[in-house]
């Protein structure tokens, strides 16, 4: 979201939030968690970061497979 006061149902955690990248964690249509990253600046993220961040959660998500409950 380049700038969270544009949308109306935003929550925010933090104040000072201007923009968000925000990722779930999905497991065979299970929401497991998200990976939310939070900016002071407008238009903080881009696609790279997008692309980046769920490369990341790809990694937490084949790790989980490892230690399934944990997630229980």
């Amino acid at each position: 979201m380049p700038d969270v006061h544009e949308f109306p149902g935003h929550i925010a955690c933090d104040a000072a939030s201007r923009s968000e990248l925000v990722v779930p964690l999905l497991d065979k249509g299970r929401v497991l968690g998200v990976l939310d990253l939070d900016s002071p600046l407008a238009s903080r993220f881009d696609d790279d970061d997008r692309a980046g961040c769920e490369r990341l959660v790809a990694l937490f998500l084949a790790h989980q497979l490892r230690w399934p409950e944990a997630f229980a």
